[in-house]
């Protein structure tokens, strides 16, 4: 009866520890899944601040432009 017990106490323990690997390992893969998509979010907020530079960038153009066309209306209707 003892012998039996103890190997119920066994697999159980076997089970525990097989469970707690797996654990272990998908514990890994979600940390370099995280690693990945940290780096990722990076990547995105780098290229934001780019696109936003640029659209800064452009909206001066723009102005100037307009300035220069209200320019070139106001000598037009001079003329």
């Amino acid at each position: 009866m003892s012998f039996e017990v103890f190997e119920k106490l066994e697999a159980k323990v076997q089970q525990a520890v097989d469970t707690i690997t797996l654990l272990q390992m998908e514990i890994e893969e979600l940390k370099d899944k995280n690693n990945q998509l940290a780096q990722e979010v990076q990547n995105a907020q780098g290229s934001r601040e780019a696109l936003e530079h640029e659209n800064h960038q452009l909206r001066e153009q723009q102005h100037v432009w307009q300035e220069r066309l209200q320019a070139l209306l106001g000598k037009m209707e001079e003329v």
